[in-house]
């Protein structure tokens, strides 16, 4: 009996204690709400022809069939990649420098983690007008200062060949804070054993850094970068605000091409299909990523 007794509570402890059931189900009725519903709408609403009217009628894989065939589609994608290839770029040597500055400052650098933050706080449609009018040739004070020092004023955001250029700068400026709090946090989290170790072999500061602060650093440095190379791909706002995707279409976005198609050109089908082909890009990219760094691992 007290053998019976003690089973039962057993598995009483264990029911109780793990309720992992429980606690999962609200999350996937969420997750499922909030993704898998509104993906697989789309999905749907991409086999339709959809002008926003008494136009709804299926179409199959035509939408499919234009995106592909699109040339605007692919210059918008090639777009996207260079603006998120810039971006980041820039992002990690500037908040991995910075990062690397404030750990060898040391003590008292609360203020400056704050200052590198603050541009953080601000909304991505801010931050395009602002430096729009910052830019602005005629008015702006970027422009002002430059011809004080006796460098002719440029039309940044209106010359094709700068103008992506020139957001790609505007998102760094925004968000290297991220990338530099994330790095500065991951330094000071290495351990102190190895460098101490080397500093008494006599190797010097760069040694260091490249033979044992950047092989730490690696992976947390991959996973930045590919936090920001998502975000990135997904840009809209810096784009809408500043240049409208011109001049011309030489910053028009994937996501900017979708918003136009569907709203402007009222082809809502077609720009959810420009979308959905899009996260299936993506999509593949990941899985071949995580695929490849597994496969790595296994044969290290």
């Amino acid at each position: 009996m007290t053998l019976s007794l003690s089973l039962k509570r057993g598995r009483n402890a264990t029911v109780g204690d793990n309720p992992t059931g429980a606690f999962l189900a609200p999350l996937l009725v969420v997750l499922t709400l909030a993704t898998v519903f509104p993906l697989g709408y789309a999905i749907f609403l991409s086999l339709f022809n959809w002008n926003w009217g008494s136009t709804f009628s299926f179409i199959g894989l035509g939408n499919y069939l234009a995106v592909l065939s699109d040339g605007e589609y692919w210059a918008s994608l090639a777009r996207t990649v260079l603006f998120t290839v810039m971006a980041v770029g820039i992002e990690l040597v500037l908040g991995f420098g910075l990062a690397l500055a404030v750990d060898r400052v040391g003590r008292n650098i609360g203020w400056l983690r704050t200052v590198f933050i603050l541009p953080l706080m601000v909304s991505g449609i801010v931050v395009s007008l602002m430096w729009k009018v910052m830019l602005d040739p005629t008015i702006g004070v970027i422009p002002w200062l430059a011809h004080l020092v006796g460098i002719p004023a440029l039309n940044l955001l209106g010359n094709s060949a700068l103008a992506l250029p020139t957001v790609a700068g505007i998102d760094s400026w925004w968000q290297t804070g991220f990338v530099f709090v994330v790095l500065q946090a991951a330094l000071q989290s290495l351990p102190r054993e190895p460098f101490e170790a080397a500093e008494l072999d006599g190797a010097g500061y760069l040694k260091r850094l490249r033979y044992l602060t950047v092989p730490m650093m690696a992976p947390i440095i991959v996973v930045v970068a590919g936090i920001r190379s998502i975000d990135c791909l997904k840009v809209f706002a810096l784009v809408f605000g500043t240049t409208n995707g011109g001049p011309g279409q030489s910053t028009s976005s994937i996501q900017f091409l979708a918003y136009r198609t569907a709203f402007s050109a009222t082809q809502m089908s077609l720009g959810v299909t420009m979308m959905v082909v899009f996260a299936m890009m993506i999509g593949i990219a990941v899985v071949a990523f995580v695929g490849v760094g597994r496969l790595r691992r296994t044969r290290g």
